[in-house]
């Protein structure tokens, strides 16, 4: 596996095989647990140290009765778990994010608990030669609760060697 492709899973469908799957679940990630060191790690390197995150005891005296996982972190997950939940087309050498349509943050993540993502294929589509924007909806479960921590629609491009 070259440099330009490590962390990629060996590519596993065509992209019109890809576009034949829109509407449908393609992948389900498994469990992350979200612990506070996990936490402070994201607070220390995003420098956001608001109380509700870090501080045990004050988040305890707050409706959430304890430290919550910044949102953004629970998002920033969102590669990992695509890693083991979303395909890569055939012959693929480079991935990239390409932003967002639209997220929204649903429920906080109290610390301790374990989330995963849920991929929905909402269109594949070339836009130059071996050049494939994929649009999924990705919802992140915390595993025991009925609401979802995020929804997001989530653009990412996959370039194929033509």
């Amino acid at each position: 596996m070259s440099e330009a492709t490590a962390g990629l899973p060996s590519g596993s469908m065509t992209g019109p095989d890809l576009q034949a799957k829109a509407g449908q679940e393609i992948g389900v990630s498994g469990w992350i647990e979200i612990d506070q060191a996990r936490i402070n790690a994201f607070a220390d390197a995003t420098e956001d140290w608001q109380f509700i995150h870090v501080n045990p005891e004050a988040a305890a005296q707050t409706p959430f009765g304890g430290t919550i996982a910044h949102g953004f972190l629970t998002l920033s997950l969102l590669s990992k778990m695509s890693y083991e939940a979303a395909p890569v087309l055939k012959g693929v050498v480079m991935g990239v994010n390409y932003g967002f349509e639209k997220i929204r943050f649903l429920q906080p993540v109290r610390a301790g608990k374990r989330v995963r993502g849920r991929f929905k294929l909402l269109d594949a589509s070339e836009r130059d030669p071996g050049r494939w924007l994929i649009k999924y909806e990705v919802t992140v479960e915390i595993e025991g609760e009925a609401k979802p921590a995020l929804i997001a629609e989530w653009l990412g491009m996959q370039v194929v060697g033509v």
